[in-house]
């Protein structure tokens, strides 16, 4: 194999493990409010609004492999991720409650999911969209070069 087809493929396992992290979220917060019945509130709606699309966008770019799907990828990644980092803050007491977008409804600082004492939902999504972006920055970087 050559130099060029083994950039080539790890270029496309980066970019097939971002859609497995986006697959995965996916069907986890799909899980938790549908099977589970944990409501979502306004912060987790906005997060869904960026990693729903995520799963068909990656997709698009696997087959065949597309470089541009960094392009359109990444500012969605980015967005979930300025997101979840405000619900974070938010439901760590960080931010004050006053500032909560959710007045009706599901709280945003309610805790439905704590796992280990640490792990929340709004920790899972930063999660998901940091390590997605880390992958799409590196990946971009690699396809500069």
């Amino acid at each position: 194999m050559s130099q060029l087809d083994q950039t080539s493929n790890s270029n496309w396992t980066i970019l097939f493990i971002c859609w497995l992290i986006a697959g995965i979220s996916t069907l986890g917060a799909l899980f938790l409010s549908e099977i589970v019945k944990f409501p979502p509130c306004v912060l987790c709606w906005y997060q869904r609004i960026s990693m729903f699309p995520l799963v068909i966008i990656i997709l698009a770019g696997l087959f065949p492999f597309d470089k541009s799907v960094i392009k359109y990828s990444l500012p969605l990644a980015l967005a979930g991720w300025v997101i979840a980092f405000y619900h974070n803050l938010l439901y760590t007491g960080i931010i004050p409650e006053s500032l909560q977008p959710c007045s009706k409804g599901v709280s945003c600082t309610e805790v439905n999911l704590d796992l280990f004492g640490f792990v929340t939902i709004p920790m899972l999504s930063l999660i998901s969209f940091s390590s997605i972006a880390v992958l799409l920055f590196i990946l971009r970087r690699r396809l500069s070069e």
